[in-house]
């Protein structure tokens, strides 16, 4: 592909040789001649000059002997771009002899389903959408168009995925929220969960993710969110549009989190909090009363980052300060009995 063809496609502009053939593309430590790179940040502007790439994506041209394409946001376009060098893989349709369609289900236009698949009675499935090897889906769930399930993925029943949706690996979905309550004798009697999950359109979920069914009602993970591998998501949760749950965060029954929010990695927010919109909430951090204000929190509790901060570094200097604290009260000790 020329680089001409792909400043047009991308909606950027050529500085240099734009009848350039461009082969591949690739990291910058990679790049090969022939490939195409980008350059996110002008701190990493020495390793360009190292670079074996033929030419680069940038933000705003740069001295250098490499062909350049002038994006607003290159490590977008660069998304793109490799999107189209390297397309997702998606099998052929067709439904494998070995997979278990029980009765009353529909399937749309050229649907894969892969060996050892087991789907329910009552399940629809959108045109374009691939269920791999071991994925389960139980009766009466929803999966819409061009939606992608990794191999054993479970879909528990009456659950509703939309379109362009990813399942990685291993994720559970709608399986029990956890609910229990004592009997007179101490014993743990469940309490039985009726409700179900949602997964609006153009939502990924990590590998090995579990999402669970309401108690009553419904588990909504809204339109375009993202969530990584190994998150614990509660009973009755509503996830914002656009979020972000990194990887080990674990959010606790009926909590609301806004738009764009962001829990970053070990995150845990205790049960019936509220997170306002464009909160982001720092590593290992708990959150455990309503974070309604936009802004960055750290800490247990979370706090705003500011004050976060404050005590993080005064922490380690706490013994110290204990130290020369206990030394003034022994000389107040003295001055008064003087």
């Amino acid at each position: 592909m020329k680089l001409q063809e792909i400043a047009e496609r991308l909606g950027g502009t050529v500085e240099g040789e734009g009848s350039l053939e461009i082969t591949g593309i690739n990291g910058m430590e990679l790049a090969e001649q022939g490939q195409i790179t980008f350059l996110a940040d002008k701190k990493f502007k020495d390793q360009l000059n190292t670079c074996n790439a033929s030419a680069v994506i940038v933000k705003q041209a740069l001295e250098t002997d490499k062909a350049q394409i002038v994006h607003p946001a290159p490590a977008l376009a660069f998304a793109k771009l490799l999107a189209e060098f390297h397309p997702v893989p998606r099998p052929q349709p067709g439904v494998d002899d070995k997979a278990s369609i029980g009765e009353g289900v529909q399937l749309g236009k050229d649907v894969f389903i892969g060996p050892f698949v087991a789907i329910g009675k009552d399940v629809v499935i959108g045109d374009n959408t691939v269920l791999h090897p071991g994925v389960v889906v139980q009766e009466g769930c929803r999966i819409g168009n061009d939606t992608m399930l990794y191999a054993n993925v479970t879909v528990g029943r009456d659950s509703v995925i939309g379109n362009h949706v990813v399942l990685h690996a291993g994720v559970v979905i709608g399986t029990d929220g956890f609910g229990y309550t004592p009997d007179e004798k101490g014993r743990h009697v469940k309490i039985n969960q009726i409700g179900r999950v949602v997964i609006e359109d153009h939502v990924e979920v990590g590998a090995n993710t579990c999402i669970d069914r309401a108690a009553f009602g419904e588990t909504i993970v809204r339109e375009g969110v993202k969530i990584d591998n190994l998150v614990q998501i509660a009973h009755n949760c509503d996830i914002g549009p656009h979020s972000i749950l990194v990887a080990q965060a674990g959010v606790a029954g009926t909590c609301k989190l806004g738009h764009h929010v962001v829990l970053a990695g070990q995150v845990g927010v205790a049960d019936h909090v509220t997170i306002g919109d464009q909160v982001v909430v720092a590593a290992q951090a708990g959150v455990s009363k309503d974070l309604l204000e936009p802004g960055f929190y750290g800490g247990y509790p979370a706090v705003p980052a500011m004050g976060w901060k404050r005590y993080t570094t005064v922490l380690p200097k706490l013994p110290e300060l204990l130290r020369k604290i206990q030394e003034l009260e022994k000389r107040l000790n003295a001055i008064e009995k003087e």
